[in-house]
């Protein structure tokens, strides 16, 4: 916390106190900063680089398979911060009796501006405010136009194809070979390093600092980013980076079979749907190690140990190079993860002593240095070393961990080891990223082959420039045009005309399940894809160029619906456009004219779901809602069965209609539904509060 900060708190917390007019309101701000303030720490604790296109990242694509049991001290330390984040709204009482003598003798309207202005201080003293900042910077829009040349996809057949196994280690950055700092720590990757490719200097690029990023700016050299809007809401859209060519795909292309063993859950920030669309036939994950029954001592907080997985990495080394088709076998170790490790069974007496302190997370390292090592020179020493490269790499600097107070002092720089026949001992200072690995790892096969994506080569240091040029330059500005080409590939293709493929709306290559909200700039480039919330977000503010939002007909539509979809067009002058289901199975253009419209722009509804029934069977039936407060606007109210299919639906109109009577939907059930919902479609604004809701059977269903 920086002085000023601080300093800032303390005014805030005497200013509360000094004046008792607008108490509550002061004591409320007070409380949402020190609670905003509460939950960066929390965020920093994880991250390690405070609020950022990580944090963003995690919370579109969720937390399903976090091991969040590991943090459970900084999740304790984070409560007891969030109720202190609450003492100013106990003070008020106080103030009222109490503490009248601590009261200031000026203008109570100075006092209250005096905490507006030193609130504000504190806020832009905060890490809050830089972070926002920063994260302005990375969705600021960018001209991409100027380096989309440098996006090289490779093609062609290669002259050789040679079986690859790559090894992530997590976390386990190069900086642990430091001898100076940790003698003897990793022993047998230090003599690895001295008989393979060893590169120095690698950093991770914004867009590459987690596990998820790192696979990514290595595998596509491209950085992974949390586009604008909510783009990488990854639940409801359907593929992930589908304009990206990666190195899965392109060894896949070549005849390769491509395997991915991660102990954790490869549904984890969308791992596996990654691996899936770009390449990999099959992905092991948590789900397959417990099915495969390896028993419950075997795992951690975060999934499948280190001992096992290698284990079953080399007996699949085995069978596929006894197959005798080329693969690519990619193994991502966990027991190093942040902040404090964990022991497999098979390194339950190694220990690390050092004069640092006992330290779990040294002994995890130690134990990973023999584990990996162990797996390498197995394969060394087989009948397929001869066709075999080897690379072993970190997949991101580390996170904050226990060891943080030491490496904040070093030369950071992740691990990246290629061994293979051929290739002797040599070191190589390269400045470069993450981005750069895959590229190098094809010209190790093909010399001639020196780009993959923006990144390139570090054997062909005369290579046309890529990201990582930007990336480790002092000015943002000149990696940001790279970070707005990444984001495009979400979409790809023509993003301009919106269409209905099963359900979902096609936005260039990707599918999105609506209801969704689509931006276009004023050159008709996609400037955002917003899924959460996207009624409100529609109708808050009016588009600079073209806003489109795609959802059923009943968010629209009054008592004539035009379909299943609809999607509803305004710019900018609130010329606007409904579009029916059978335009956009055809496909609608966005940037076509739209027509002049007078009076206030339709306002979207939204679906709120009011109960539903279980077992339903054939019959007829009438469901009587009886809300507590009618809402304003007209409203659709419907019956939903499970599959989706609209069973009934009724128009209702507000006006003139009082609460003492419930509405009344008259349902026909032709067979068994085993769960009906009931919803209503209102007003964005508006949310209809029931008093009860009932569904009486009226007659059986007629079977003719």
């Amino acid at each position: 916390m920086t002085p000023i900060l601080l300093l800032s708190l303390l005014l805030l917390a005497y200013l509360l106190v000094a004046s008792p007019r607008l108490a509550w309101l002061k004591a409320g701000l007070l409380s949402a900063l020190l609670l905003a303030l509460s939950v960066w720490w929390l965020v920093d604790r994880m991250s390690g680089n405070g609020i950022d296109a990580a944090t963003l990242y995690h919370l579109q694509a969720g937390l399903q398979g976090a091991g969040v049991g590991d943090f459970g001290a900084d999740i304790a330390r984070f409560l007891g911060l969030a109720l202190l984040s609450l003492l100013p709204l106990a003070l008020v009482p106080l103030l009222r009796g109490r503490l009248r003598g601590f009261r200031l003798r000026h203008s109570t309207p100075a006092v209250s501006a005096g905490f507006a202005a030193t609130l504000a201080l504190a806020f832009l003293a905060s890490p809050l405010w830089s972070d926002l900042q920063r994260l302005r910077g990375h969705f600021a829009p960018a001209d991409a136009d100027g380096v989309a040349a440098q996006y090289q996809v490779p093609g062609g057949e290669l002259p050789r194809r040679p079986n690859i196994v790559w090894i992530y280690a997590e976390s386990l950055e190069r900086t642990y070979l430091d001898e100076s700092v940790f003698p003897g720590l990793m022993p047998h990757l230090a003599r690895l390093v001295k008989e393979g490719l060893d590169f120095r200097d690698i950093a991770s690029p914004e867009g590459g600092g987690w596990t998820i990023a790192g696979l990514v700016t290595s595998q596509c050299g491209i950085p992974l980013t949390a586009a604008r809007g909510d783009e990488n809401s990854l639940g409801r859209m359907s593929d992930f980076l589908p304009g990206a060519h990666c190195l899965g795909d392109f060894l896949k292309g070549q005849g390769y079979r491509n395997l991915f063993l991660g102990g954790a859950d490869a549904n984890f920030a969308a791992k596996g749907r990654f691996l899936e669309q770009h390449g990999y036939d099959e992905v092991r994950d948590l789900a397959h190690y417990r099915e495969a029954g390896i028993e419950p001592r075997h795992f951690s907080n975060w999934g499948l140990h280190d001992d096992v997985l290698l284990e079953d990495a080399f007996d699949t080394f085995l069978a596929l190079s006894a197959a005798g088709a080329p693969f690519m076998l990619n193994a991502l170790t966990m027991d190093t993860h942040h902040p404090a490790g964990h022991l497999p069974e098979a390194c339950r007496d190694v220990r690390y002593e050092s004069p640092l302190g006992d330290i779990g997370l040294l002994h995890a390292i130690k134990c990973s240095d023999l584990l990996i090592s162990q797996l390498v020179e197995r394969i060394r020493a087989s009948d397929y070393a001869d066709d075999t490269l080897i690379v072993l790499a970190s997949d991101h600097l580390a996170m904050p961990n226990h060891l943080s107070h030491v490496l904040k002092d070093m030369r950071r720089e992740n691990l990246l080891l290629f061994l293979g026949p051929g290739i002797e001992g040599q070191q190589l200072a390269v400045p470069g990223t993450t981005l750069d690995s895959g590229a190098t790892l094809l010209s190790l096969i093909d010399p001639d082959r020196t780009a993959l994506g923006f990144g390139r080569s570090l054997l062909a240091p005369d290579a046309a420039p890529g990201a990582s040029v930007a990336a480790l330059g002092a000015s943002g500005a000149e990696y940001a045009p790279y970070l707005a080409y990444a984001r495009s590939l979400w979409t790809g293709g023509d993003t301009r005309t919106l269409q209905v493929d099963d359900g979902q709306i096609r936005i260039g290559l990707q599918q999105v399940h609506p209801p969704v909200m689509i931006e276009y700039e004023p050159d008709w480039t996609l400037g955002s894809i917003t899924m959460e919330d996207a009624p409100r977000q529609f109708g808050i503010d009016d588009p600079a160029n073209v806003r489109a939002y795609v959802d059923r007909c009943t968010a629209f539509d009054d008592d004539a619906l035009s379909g299943e979809w609809c999607a509803l067009l305004v710019d900018g002058q609130n010329n606007r456009r409904l579009f029916a289901d059978a335009d956009l199975q055809r496909g609608v253009r966005v940037d076509a004219p739209l027509e002049a419209a007078p009076g206030p722009r339709p306002r979207p509804r939204r679906a709120v779901w009011l109960g539903h029934e279980t077992e339903v069977v054939a019959g007829q039936y009438q469901l009587r809602v009886r809300p507590r407060e009618w809402p304003t606007h007209p409203f659709w109210l419907e019956a939903v069965a499970s599959d989706g299919r609209v069973v009934a639906r009724e128009w209702v109109q507000p006006e003139g209609r009082r609460p003492t009577g419930p509405i009344r939907l008259q349902i026909g059930v032709d067979e068994t539904i085993t769960d009906l919902e009931f919803r209503a479609w209102l007003d964005w604004a508006e949310y209809m509060e029931l008093d009860s809701l009932a569904m009486v059977r009226t007659a059986p269903r007629s079977r003719g």
